[in-house]
């Protein structure tokens, strides 16, 4: 494997541990040249649906673009990233088990909101905002007033 750093060609493994759900390993690894250290992740390659777009195109899942759009939507707000790779894990594992080849990119995106509405509000609703294109006021008071109508309804709840 490449450093990092020096782009040298040869590694060697430090130290190999099991991910903490057991689906991944963690590798510590160090340059033969420079002697810097780094960690690499490994995991088994899944076949995950194609994700089809409003306009019909089709791309394949990208874990780093939902990590990216959650992230910019819980930025400044008490939400981990360990929290937020849980929540697309959860999404990942969702569609493999589903067997689906193709899922319409509005599942992804809804599956992301339902999960951000239960961390967290404000990030729902920075998410909502974007992915929903609200195409005016009116309709993003409506979808806060859906929101607050429901945290009405759940703390009346036992």
């Amino acid at each position: 494997m490449k450093c990092p750093f020096c782009n040298y060609d040869d590694t060697r493994v430090v130290d190999s541990r099991l991910g903490k759900e057991g689906n991944n390993i963690r590798r510590r690894r160090e340059c033969v040249e420079c002697e810097r250290r780094f960690t690499t992740y490994e995991r088994v390659e899944e076949t995950l649906p194609l994700v089809v777009k409003k306009d019909g195109r089709r791309e394949m899942f990208d874990r780093h673009k939902i990590i990216a759009g959650m992230q910019r939507a819980c930025e400044k707000r008490p939400v981990s990233i360990a929290t937020i790779e849980k929540v697309v894990d959860q999404l990942e594992q969702s569609l493999q088990e589903s067997g689906e080849k193709e899922i319409p990119a509005s599942r992804v995106g809804e599956a992301i909101m339902e999960a951000l509405q239960s961390i967290d509000e404000v990030a729902y609703v920075r998410f909502a905002s974007v992915y929903r294109q609200f195409r005016d006021i009116n309709e993003f008071m409506a979808e806060l007033t859906d929101i607050l109508a429901k945290g009405a309804v759940n703390k009346k709840s036992p």
